[in-house]
Parts: structure tokens; C-alpha cells; sequence
């Protein structure tokens, strides 16, 4: 192989482990959004497990060496699920697994020293 050929690997090479890396980064914060999934509706919980079974599920759109597609997805699916968290919260309503407001009048009871 020449040497410029050598040169397109490794930069082939390092671009996909990059983009391995952003998929996992993004897969860990979709996975820590479950615990709010019982208060998010079913919306919610089809954009979760959407997202993860596209991400590890072998067929996709762009071959699995490159995963922008599965970090768009996986992205998408986040931004979703952060809006519906927003618009929960503008409504007044509690998430499971999240702090107690500061505005709960028996928070200072709860706490524990």
C-alpha cells in the first residue's frame, strides 16, 4: 500500500472510533433519562427505546463503522425527551427521581441530616 493510502486509513480509522465515542456518550445520557420515563408518557418511552434499539439494532441507514446516523438518532431522542421533561416541569408537575422543589413546604421536615 502506499503511503497516502496508509494515510486515508488512519484517518478513516480515527474518524470512526470518534464517532464510536459520541454514539456511547450519547447512548449513557439517553439511558440516564429512564428513570423519568414513567412520568413522560408513552411518547416518551417509544422515542427511549427507539433510539437504543436503532443504535444497536446491525442494520441501519449508513453501515455501522460510522455512526452518524446513530448519533442523530440518538440525539433527536434526547432532545425529545429533555422538551417533554421541560414542558412537565412547566406544568407544575414532579418527575419521578427528581429533587423535591424548593418551594415544598414539607422539604425541611424530609430532609435528612
Amino acid at each position: 500500500m502506499s503511503r497516502e493510502a496508509w494515510v486515508l486509513v488512519v484517518i478513516a480509522g480515527i474518524l470512526a472510533i470518534a464517532t464510536l465515542v459520541g454514539a456511547v456518550l450519547l447512548a449513557v445520557r439517553v439511558v440516564r433519562t429512564r428513570r423519568l420515563l414513567t412520568g413522560l408518557g408513552a411518547g416518551g418511552k417509544v422515542a427511549f427505546y427507539g433510539a437504543l434499539i436503532y443504535t444497536i439494532f446491525p442494520i441501519d441507514v449508513l453501515p455501522d463503522p460510522i455512526y452518524l446516523d446513530d448519533m442523530g438518532v440518538l440525539a433527536g431522542a434526547l432532545i425529545y425527551l429533555t422538551r417533554l421533561v421541560h414542558q412537565r416541569r412547566a406544568a407544575g408537575r414532579q418527575l419521578p427521581g427528581q429533587p423535591d422543589s424548593p418551594s415544598d413546604p414539607d422539604r425541611a421536615r424530609r430532609r435528612v441530616p
